[in-house]
């Protein structure tokens, strides 16, 4: 789904998505936005901030609150820190800030879809999609994670920094990897996101987020899985 009011920026993003092998529907404010990406599954939503009616956080706010796990990036002609920070906070995987290149976005779509699925494919060769870690079964699979009966539906931001810790279980992995190799940004990106989303993965897994047992800080470099996880059938 592709959401921009400018309409000659749109009709040039379809041109592109469409020459580019991907079906595309496209409306022009928040709330059309927001009617689409609840009666419909996207894969993808490349999503503008400054929209008429319901802004482009707004239209994320509402889609994550109905626990959408669609990937979303956001567009915007306002490309600070503290943007970017509060975009990923409320649930976008990826942020582009206008002017931009086509091929760097249809390369940054291509990027959030490889993603995705790697995100859902087995930790490791021959294994299953689902894993132990603490108390807790985590399906990447479905981006879900469960403790007894609670059940939380995890973004793929979320999804990707959980499977890369358990990847490297026992090992501190710095924030540089996170954001390289779980998120796909580069490595020298300065974002407190990678603090906001272990803060945000303690609350789920952990019994007391306070004082971690499974997600532990390596202090000066990143963080580490402690637990020792098990593989379910």
């Amino acid at each position: 789904l592709l959401v921009e009011d400018d309409k000659i920026l749109a009709d040039a993003l379809v041109r592109a998505l469409v020459q580019s092998a991907y079906a595309v529907d496209v409306v022009g404010d928040g709330e059309q936005a927001d009617n689409a990406l609840a009666l419909e599954i996207y894969d993808l939503a490349i999503l503008d901030i400054g929209l008429p009616g319901l802004s482009g956080l707004d239209v994320l706010r509402r889609l994550r609150a109905r626990k959408s796990r669609v990937a979303v990036l956001m567009l915007t002609a306002f490309d600070t820190l503290d943007d970017r920070v509060h975009g990923l906070d409320l649930g976008a995987d990826d942020y582009l800030a206008k002017p931009f290149d086509l091929t760097v976005l249809l390369a940054r779509v291509k990027s959030l879809l490889r993603r995705r699925e790697w995100t859902k494919t087995p930790p490791s060769p021959g294994g299953p999609t689902t894993v132990s870690i603490g108390e807790n079964r985590v399906d990447f699979a479905n981006f879900e994670a469960r403790r007894g009966e609670s059940l939380i539906r995890l973004t793929l931001l979320e999804a990707g920094l959980l499977r890369l810790l358990y990847e490297r279980r026992g090992t501190g992995v710095t924030k540089g990897e996170i954001l390289e190799k779980g998120w796909n940004l580069h490595p020298d990106t300065e974002t407190r996101a990678v603090d906001n989303f272990v803060v945000r993965l303690r609350k789920y897994l952990e019994t007391d987020p306070s004082n971690p047992r499974l997600l532990l800080t390596v202090r000066g470099a990143g963080y580490r899985m402690e637990a020792e996880p098990t593989t379910d059938a």
